[in-house]
């Protein structure tokens, strides 16, 4: 399988965080480790009229690296905790410091219940990386929160315009990125451009023919308020306003030829389908802690369910 291309770059002011200090437990692999954990937010479009907030999660960041040197991205975030820089909510835009982050598309992943039904949910986010202060921000506000990854593609789905909830005529790219591992991320992209709108759709990807290319996009975190009236049987109508909160991660390019897939050079059908396989399991794994988290709680949840071992068969790669 190929080194995977899977990065992320976000650029802006400080605008909120919640970072924490924590320290390991006695079980941990390394007890007493003091490490940082949690969200840095920055807003990309401050001269803009609309707010762009794209948080980046830092799962474990601690004060040396692997290689025992200190670690700056540990310097860097301890100093935001200690309020040591200035941010948009607490002391305002034109106050607020700039900072970079290069970082890679990672996943929130946990179990919730719908329609008395377990439902595994997989939210993109920013995932670690490298954060520095900064000068200045690039000139283009579209370039301060961008993506850039390969992907395997399984569908490509169209969505008419809804003006109710103000969302453009899209299409929705459904496939699987790749971590630093290269395990298998499952990921919806959009593309609302309409000769990108085509170009996905005549690719004809599906879970039984993929289609495996490289894409970069923007990340777009957007707030609509939709207002409604419902009328009364007397006086005056009742007006009240509803906000809805979207991320959305767009596509605005792809490589000119996607790759050969079942190729050595890029990715086997049997690569696919031991990854599909390390999938289940990972899968398997977030039920359990999750179980055992709620059993700690005194929640009544049911045991975990077993995990869906079925092999995925070549030539039908709907995992």
């Amino acid at each position: 399988m190929k080194k995977m291309v899977n990065k992320t770059h976000v650029s802006g002011l400080l605008y909120e965080n919640d970072l924490q200090i924590r320290v390991t437990g006695p079980n941990s692999k390394k007890p007493g480790t003091t490490f940082i954990m949690g969200n840095v937010s920055l807003l990309t479009d401050p001269e803009g009229a609309a707010t762009n907030v794209v948080p980046v999660h830092f799962s474990y960041v601690t004060e040396t690296t692997s290689s025992g040197s200190a670690n700056n991205t540990f310097k860097v975030l301890k100093d935001i905790v200690d309020g040591k820089y200035a941010s948009v909510t607490e002391n305002g835009a034109d106050k607020a410091a700039k900072f970079r982050v290069d970082s890679a598309l990672g996943l929130n992943e946990f179990f919730t219940t719908r329609d008395n039904k377990e439902t595994l949910v997989s939210a993109k986010r920013n995932e670690g990386g490298f954060i520095h202060a900064s000068n200045d921000l690039e000139e283009n506000p579209n370039d301060r929160s961008t993506f850039e990854t390969d992907i395997l593609i399984t569908n490509v789905v169209r969505q008419e315009e809804n003006p109710e909830r103000n969302t453009p005529e899209r299409v929705v790219i459904k496939g699987f990125a790749f971590d630093f591992k290269n395990a298998l991320l499952p990921v919806e992209f959009l593309a609302t451009n309409p000769n990108a709108m085509d170009y996905f759709e005549g690719l004809g990807a599906s879970t039984k023919e993929p289609v495996f290319t490289k894409v970069r996009g923007r990340q777009v975190s957007s707030v609509t308020v939709r207002k409604i009236e419902e009328e009364s049987a007397f006086g005056d109508t009742y007006v009240r306003e509803v906000q809805n909160t979207r991320k959305e991660w767009i596509v605005t390019w792809a490589q000119g030829e996607p790759y050969l897939f079942d190729d050595e050079s890029t990715i086997t059908a049997q690569e696919l389908i031991d990854a599909t396989a390390q999938r289940e399991m990972t899968i398997a794994n977030i039920k359990k802690r999750q179980d055992e988290y709620n059993a700690s709680r005194n929640s009544n949840v049911k045991p975990a369910a077993a995990a869906n071992n079925t092999m995925a068969k070549v030539g039908d790669y709907n995992f």
